[in-house]
């Protein structure tokens, strides 16, 4: 175990390294770096073994990979770019399902995928990575707005990706049926349940940190307000059973943990910035008092300590944040870690070209669904309009991550094609990391000095 964490410390430690002096994006490195250190040193370090342990723990893991990306988020971004963030990651992902489910005889015609084999397998690879698109982007200077289009459509594309698979594609995979009817009603009540049970633990997170002045405890409270509305979410049914409803509804644990943070983080930011107009009040009283003749060392001992209260007070909330984004980078190099652990590459060669299949068609549905929205945005006022550039940025953001793993686990496991589905999810998450992660930065270096210029316009 000891041997465990001095490797993950030296593997994140180099990762960051790299990203420092060479632009290497760390989660590129870390994925890189854990899988020198798995085959040099014969699995060492040993964290989880196989992919059901590891669905396990990205599940442990994911709330707070969800809590650091939507402090990236305001209230006033989402206004002012909901209804982008709206088809992103929402009409783009349907869309793309509805193209899958038209191209899939084509793609893999030789398997006889039912519609909700198809369903299921192509919501599983639509899924995003927050993670890696942030990382990405914080080496850069870019529009803030290109940077909004980009992280909330990876943060709330997930929690799309996750209901289509769980309530349209495993619901007739068991034998469901689906209809309009069904599926405007269960995407309602998931959506509005699980934003509405988020807000709520918001707002009980705000009142519980009013008790405190701890930096740590707030910091404390940040996580179990995320944890917590994932956990009840996900078992919002025992909930509605201790009141004699007897239901076995569920609502999305990603989206309630991201409406809960973004609800604290919203309070958290007001409270910042009313104490940078307080602390801006008190220094133009202090200086006041101090041109005064008759001014005592004691009025303006009482003044600077005012002051010095007020900037604790904003230090904390900052604080806070930069503290998750710790945990977040630690909780990410454990999952790298880890998946290097689970790739079996016997079964991927085994499975390669179905793996190059589905990582083309889905970069190219990919590039389709952004090119369509770039013309959309182009034709209106109230989206931001996306030119060349950053339609490129935006297809090969779609970097996958762990929670397609974690969906390929609440597979049946007697599902006929579920190694096939098992080597697809694993080697697509593969190649997209690399391959997206570097056409990612070749467009971004590229274009380096355009996108500095769009953010000093935007910021003018």
């Amino acid at each position: 175990m000891v041997v465990t964490l001095l490797v993950i410390c030296a593997i994140l430690f180099v990762a960051l390294l790299l990203e420092d002096k060479l632009n290497i994006p760390s989660p590129l490195g870390l994925i890189g770096l854990s899988f020198i250190t798995h085959y040099l040193f014969s699995g060492v370090p040993m964290i989880t073994g196989d992919t059901e342990h590891f669905a396990a723990l990205v599940l442990l893991l994911l709330p707070i990979l969800l809590i650091t990306d939507s402090f990236e988020l305001t209230v006033a971004d989402l206004k002012e770019h909901g209804l982008s963030l709206f088809y992103l990651a929402v009409i783009a992902v349907s869309l793309s399902v509805v193209m899958a489910l038209l191209t899939a005889d084509t793609l893999f015609g030789e398997y006889h995928l039912s519609t909700a084999a198809v369903i299921v397998l192509f919501a599983m690879v639509l899924a995003t990575d927050p993670v890696s698109v942030v990382s990405i982007f914080s080496n850069f200077e870019l529009p803030h707005r290109l940077k909004i289009l980009a992280e909330g459509e990876s943060l709330f594309n997930d929690a799309t990706a996750l209901i289509v698979f769980v309530f349209i594609g495993l619901y007739a995979l068991e034998g469901g049926e689906i209809t309009a009817t069904y599926v405007t009603e269960i995407s309602l009540v998931v959506v509005l349940g699980s934003a509405a049970l988020g807000m709520s633990f918001g707002y009980i997170g705000l009142a519980v940190m009013k008790v405190t002045t701890n930096r740590i405890a707030e910091l404390m409270i940040v996580i179990m307000v995320g944890y917590g509305a994932f956990e009840l979410s996900e078992h919002f049914y025992m909930l509605l059973n201790l009141f004699g409803a007897h239901s076995h509804l569920h609502l999305s644990g990603i989206l309630a943990c991201i409406f809960a943070t973004i609800t604290l983080h919203h309070m958290m930011t007001k409270a910042v910035a009313n104490d940078d107009l307080k602390l801006e009040s008190e220094e133009r009283e202090l200086k006041v008092e101090s041109n005064k003749e008759d001014t005592s060392a004691n009025v303006i001992s009482f003044m600077f300590s005012k002051i010095r209260a007020t900037v604790e007070e904003r230090d904390r909330h900052l604080r806070s944040k930069e503290d998750v984004q710790l945990l977040a980078i630690v909780a990410n190099t454990i999952l790298f870690v880890a998946m290097a652990e689970i790739i079996n590459l016997d079964l991927l060669m085994k499975y390669s070209t179905e793996i190059i299949v589905m990582f083309l068609a889905t970069t190219v549905i990919r590039a389709l669904m952004m090119a369509k929205f770039a013309f959309i945005t182009n034709q209106t006022t109230k989206m931001t309009n996306v030119n060349f550039r950053w339609w490129g940025v935006l297809t090969f953001a779609g970097i996958k991550g762990g929670l397609s793993i974690v969906m390929l686990m609440m597979i049946p496991a007697n599902f006929e094609h579920l190694e096939m589905f098992k080597a697809i999810v694993i080697g697509v998450i593969m190649l997209s990391t690399f391959i997206y992660s570097g056409i990612l930065l070749l467009i971004i270096g590229k274009n380096a000095e355009v996108f500095r210029q769009e953010k000093e316009e935007e910021a003018h």
